[in-house]
């Protein structure tokens, strides 16, 4: 069927030249010159190498392109007509479309926003702007114990694993992050041989599969680990907990999808389901996270080790930080992702109402170790629809050290948000395992638009930092952020929210309403609820 327009012009181009030939008339001739004229464009888009969706869907491509082409009112009636089920704005697809193909991105006329609208926010500026040489904004991740610390970009890819992404999608993300000098996160799925292709750093995320590292699916393997986590591709090892989309809920890939590839990557047996367990097996405590993590880091030689986990009950978080404090086992980092995060495949409920939202989550986390007096020894990232430049900032502003992006990299990938990841039959290649479509996808010309996206999304951080006044972005602070709360009322971020004072959760608890509810009964032993919310639970 992808190919049924392109057939039907070959057929008809040829059915038009045996009736001119044969004298039928003027007639067909026109119709030869307009058949031939689509048969002609439909070879050109199979041979093109720049759009995957040509590649993919020659002629018929084009009717797509066209309805885009006629005007933002007929785009928006029958492109975005349902507005909540489209993940991303037509407005923000562009911005990263523009920047990924390295074409104008300025905007005639001013704002389209509201800006009196309720919710609206945006950055102050200063009369004194300053000038920073380079885009090329760094963290060092590693603290005490840490034998190969790493600088990393304040702007990564987030975790998508090889299984939900296809080889040529994996190696287009893996060789920009290698000319951009910024790190790929591997996702769950373990380190495949497209990863490695490129030679651009990763971060190998480790789920309750332990997949890459295990003996069976879910039970982990020293000895596997140590080979990959060795690897000088490998810059740092995230243990994931759990994920935005779906926090709480396991996985699985089913057997059909399971080819000799994926199966050798991950360690599991070919054609065989592959779950992901809801929870982890090497540690059932917030402290056998901790003593986990710490494992990893000897074993790895010293890299920076962390965890990725989705807030959702604030006493099961609350029971790490004090096992951080108990023990003196300290994370190098901790990935934040927000409620809103992006996946392949997940139920609808928990996509629309589990988990926390990123903002929300990170000022949990980034409170909590103020409050303790460890956050200049823990780096925070966070990670959930993180597209421009303001969002990065904005992100940073509420106590990022860095931000991870998924859907903004599949954009410059060339993703429509045909929102078909789960059926195998993506349209541009990227989230399938069929190599009819992923081989249409050029990964020199993709891996230059990831390579360009987040070069030119720095750029445009950079300026918004020299704009403000600032000479990096770890000046960022709460206090740069205003939103507008009524149509009467502006406030900063610093007011509308409650930041701890260094130190302060080592004294009393402070009046903060989630603090003073489920700190106390927190336990680093244990994951259970404490007993006051068992007790609340008996009373209804």
């Amino acid at each position: 069927m992808r190919y049924s327009a392109y057939i039907a012009s070959l057929l008809l181009t040829a059915l038009a030249a045996w009736r001119v030939l044969a004298g039928g008339g003027t007639g067909w001739g026109w119709v030869l010159a307009v058949a031939g004229l689509l048969a002609l464009l439909g070879t050109v888009d199979l041979l093109q190498r720049r759009s995957t969706l040509r590649r993919n869907y020659p002629l018929l491509a084009h009717l797509r392109y066209g309805l885009e082409a006629i005007g933002p009112e007929i785009r928006q009636y029958f492109i975005e007509r349902d507005t909540e089920k489209v993940p991303f704005s037509r407005e923000q697809r562009a911005l990263v479309y523009q920047r990924s193909k390295h074409v104008m991105d300025v905007v005639p006329f001013g704002t389209e926003r509201n800006v009196y609208g309720v919710d609206y926010e945006w950055i102050n500026h200063s009369l004194a702007p300053s000038f920073i040489e380079s885009h090329d904004f760094r963290v060092r991740v590693g603290g005490e114990g840490t034998a190969q610390p790493y600088d990393a970009s304040v702007f990564n890819i987030s975790a998508m694993s090889f299984g939900s992404l296809s080889a040529s999608a994996v190696r287009a993300l893996n060789n920009g992050a290698r000319k951009g000098g910024f790190y790929h996160d591997t996702g769950e799925g373990s380190i495949s041989p497209y990863h490695r292709e490129g030679g651009g750093d990763l971060v190998w995320e480790i789920g309750s599969g332990y997949f890459g590292c295990c003996e069976v699916a879910g039970r982990f393997s020293e000895e596997r680990f140590v080979a990959n986590a060795t690897d000088p591709q490998v810059k740092m090892i995230e243990v994931k907990l759990s994920q935005g989309a779906k926090p709480g809920h396991g996985g699985m890939l089913p057997g059909a999808k399971v080819s000799r590839e994926i199966a050798l990557t991950r360690g599991v047996p070919e054609g065989v389901d592959c779950i992901s367990p809801a929870q982890h097996s090497e540690f059932s405590t917030p402290l056998g996270l901790l003593e986990f993590v710490a494992r990893l880091r000897r074993l790895s030689g010293g890299k920076p080790t962390g965890f990725k986990l989705a807030i959702g009950h604030p006493w099961e978080w609350f029971g790490v930080a004090k096992a951080m404090e108990e023990s003196g086992i300290l994370p190098d980092f901790i990935v934040v992702d927000g409620a809103e995060g992006g996946t392949g495949a997940a139920p609808a409920e928990f996509i629309e109402h589990v988990g926390v939202p990123m903002h929300e989550g990170l000022m949990l986390v980034h409170n909590t170790l103020v409050g303790l007096g460890l956050r200049d020894k823990v780096k925070v990232a966070a990670a959930g629809k993180v597209v421009s430049a303001f969002d990065i900032a904005r992100t940073l502003a509420m106590g990022a050290d860095w931000c991870n992006a998924g859907r903004g990299f599949m954009f410059a990938l060339g993703c429509i948000q045909s929102q078909s990841c789960h059926t195998d039959r993506c349209p541009t290649g990227i989230a399938t395992q069929d190599p009819r479509r992923w081989k249409h996808l050029d990964v020199a010309d993709k891996s230059n638009r990831v390579f360009m996206f987040h070069q030119n999304t720095l750029h445009a951080l950079r300026d918004l930092l020299c704009a403000c006044g600032l000479n990096g972005p770890e000046e960022l602070g709460p206090e740069h952020i205003l939103r507008r709360v009524s149509p009467l009322e502006v406030r900063s971020l610093a007011s509308l929210y409650r930041f701890l004072e260094p130190g302060e959760l080592l004294g009393q608890i402070p009046e903060h309403a989630v603090f003073k509810a489920f700190w106390a009964s927190a336990r680093s032993n244990s994951f259970a609820p404490p007993e006051a919310v068992q007790a609340l639970r008996k009373r209804k």
